[in-house]
Formats: C-alpha cells, structure tokens, sequence
C-alpha cells in the first residue's frame, strides 16, 4: 500500500510540476517592460513604423479620443501615415511611469508621455495619460494587448 500511495504522489507531484507556471521575477518584468517603453520611445523618434509597431500584441485594442476601437493595423497604419509626412516633426519623450503591476503574464502600467511636434515655425507640447495592460507573449516578449489613453488637450499641429 505504501509502494502505490509513494507512487502515486510521485506522479501528481510529476504532472503538478509539468503544468505549474514557473515563478516570475516582478524586478526582471518590470525591467523589461521599461526596456520595450525605451525601444518604443527610439524607433518612434526615428521614424521606424515597423519599430513602433513591435510593442504592440497582434490582438491589440485601444481607446482614446477619436479612436474608440484602434487594433494594431490601424495603429501600424497611422505611424506610416505620420512618419511619411515632411511638414511634421513629432518626439516624444521616455514616459514617465507613474506604476507597474505585474501579476505572472500580465502587467498593467500608468504612465504619461510627454509629445512635441514642431512644423512650419510651430511648436506644441502636450501630455498624455495612459493605462497599459501588458501580456507575455509566446517568445517572452512583453506587449501592449489593450490600452486607454487620454490628452488634457490635443496637439494643436495634429488636429
């Protein structure tokens, strides 16, 4: 009886080991969260709509003023649109990250990021506030999956 009960929870531990997710490390995630804001931050400035759009889910969804249902095509969409254009400059600085919350695959973060834009002798600086829900995903890479952001004020040379 002893040889088939030893056995037994041999194999539950097994199978329990095989399907327990292994244990994250909040400091390594938030890190590397940060680090996809600042790859983020640096293909946008570059104008590299194919680096802009890397922090982004496949399955992305968003809401902000005028968008109500963004996806991912219509955010890639948009960066080629606005990094084709000649007559604007548009910058934004690293966000200031107010908090991460990590909980296993996912994260949420509030932030604001801080635009300027500048075309013909025109500037114009304006916040926005933001809410991130994060997921790992299949590589391990941290992405935007859903996202809700809102500006005080729009950016006057983007109206």
């Amino acid at each position: 009886m002893s040889q088939r009960w030893l056995a037994l929870v041999v194999a539950v531990a097994t199978v329990v080991g095989m399907t327990a997710p292994a244990f994250a490390d909040p400091a390594a995630d938030r890190a590397a969260i940060i680090q996809r804001f600042e790859r983020w931050t640096e293909a946008f400035n570059a104008k590299d709509a194919r680096g802009s759009c890397d922090l982004f889910a496949p399955d992305l969804l968003y809401s902000f003023p005028g968008m109500l249902r963004g996806t991912r095509e219509t955010m890639c969409t948009n960066f080629e649109k606005l990094f084709a254009r000649t007559d604007l400059q548009a910058r934004y600085e690293k966000p200031d990250i107010h908090e991460i919350i990590v909980a296993g695959d996912v994260a949420i973060v509030r932030l604001t990021w801080t635009l300027t834009t500048e075309a013909n002798g025109a500037k114009d600086t304006t916040t926005e506030e933001g809410m991130d829900f994060f997921r790992r995903q299949p590589d391990g890479r941290w992405s935007i999956a859903r996202y809700i952001a809102f500006a005080p004020r729009p950016n006057k040379l983007l109206e």
